[in-house]
């Protein structure tokens, strides 16, 4: 008896393709790290940029320019889709190497989280699948770097920020990572 479920193993192997994906879903999979930095003195800080449109967006963090476009007026975490056969541990010391200008930063996790969800730029995808590493580390304020790849980089705190100040779902990465937003 062969299953009718569909797992996530992505084969073309006939001897699985009964019970395996044998192409990419057309709603997409997308494997991220993000880097949930907290400022050391203050855990409802988190480091977030505002992206520099001149940096190259599409090697250091896998977005094409008219996505930087529309991302670069909100906060957004430093982060990245993995390259493909990096692990999740080797993205996130890439991202606080490449977008931070950090390579030292200690970092602990990651947090897997797995959502299925319609993005707001694109509501003709229904269901596109996410799973998402999350590493959390900590920063002296006086300790924030500046780096080429963001226009300002700051500490942002969150009881005085409203989710719509956030990028590319954002808001929604940082509460799975444990935080939130507004007062309490």
């Amino acid at each position: 008896m062969t299953t009718d479920r569909r797992f996530s193993r992505f084969s073309k192997s006939p001897a699985t393709a009964a019970f395996s994906v044998t192409e990419i879903p057309d709603d997409g999979v997308c494997l991220s790290a993000f880097l949930i930095v907290t400022e050391a003195r203050d855990a409802r800080k988190v480091l977030m940029g505002h992206m520099n449109p001149k940096a190259p967006w599409d090697h250091i963090g896998a977005l094409d320019p008219s996505r930087v476009e529309a991302h670069s007026h909100g906060w957004m975490l430093p982060s990245s889709h993995l390259i493909f056969r990096e692990s999740p541990d080797d993205a996130a010391r890439r991202v606080a190497r490449e977008q931070l200008e950090l390579p030292d930063l200690v970092l602990s996790g990651p947090k897997v989280i797995s959502e299925v969800y319609t993005p707001r730029r694109f509501p003709g995808t229904a269901l596109h699948w996410d799973l998402e590493f999350l590493f959390r580390g900590q920063l002296a304020a006086a300790s924030v770097p500046h780096p080429a790849a963001w226009k300002e980089l700051a500490f942002v705190d969150l009881r005085r920020t409203s989710k719509s100040d956030i990028a590319r779902s954002h808001e929604d990465v940082i509460e799975s990572a444990g935080l939130q937003f507004g007062e309490g």
